[in-house]
């Protein structure tokens, strides 16, 4: 089952939040408002899902190894945004 979940956050990441938003506790403690976790929604989705992840396990403080897994996160987002750009030629 967390490899059906992983599979799915990967591949409909705004699912995935909306299935964890309702059926567990997954963004609890993390955000102390509710603008943070739209924004990600919206704009960085896997991103959201992979700083949540680490800042529950890791209790807040990040380390520089859980750094660049947000940073794979960020361009994999960006990749996304961008991936239906074609050049005209």
């Amino acid at each position: 089952m967390p490899c059906l979940l992983a599979l799915l956050a990967v591949a409909f990441p705004r699912v995935a939040i909306v299935l964890l938003w309702l059926f567990s506790n997954f963004f609890t403690g993390v955000y102390h408002g509710l603008i943070i976790p739209v924004i990600g929604f919206l704009f960085l989705p896997l991103t959201l899902i992979v700083y949540t992840y680490l800042a529950k396990t890791s209790g807040g403080h990040l380390t520089t190894t859980q750094f660049v897994f947000i940073f794979i996160a960020v361009v994999v987002d960006l990749g996304l945004i961008g991936g239906s750009y074609r050049r005209k030629g």
